[in-house]
């Protein structure tokens, strides 16, 4: 999920442009600043690779990975039988 503290944007769209999946747009609503801030598409293709946050200059931008909702079991072999960990 990428969180932007719209306040904070001065609209450069640096995030917008660098985006290597095109999944942020610019918003329909303005800011305090007077610029319409970044947002997510409605169907975007997120990868959490940071860029955005990296290269805003404004710090406005988050990126907080989703947390998965099922547990990653590993499985261990021993002797041809496999056992949950």
């Amino acid at each position: 999920m990428i969180e932007v503290i719209k306040d904070w944007c001065k609209g450069c769209d640096i995030c917008v442009r660098r985006c290597p999946v095109h999944a942020l747009e610019t918003s329909d609503e303005l800011n305090k600043r007077g610029v319409y801030p970044p947002k997510l598409k409605e169907e975007n293709e997120c990868n959490y690779c940071r860029l955005c946050e990296l290269l805003c200059p404004d710090f406005a931008i988050t990126v907080v990975a989703e947390e998965r909702k099922e547990e990653s079991k590993s499985g261990l072999i021993i002797g041809g039988v496999a056992n949950e960990v």
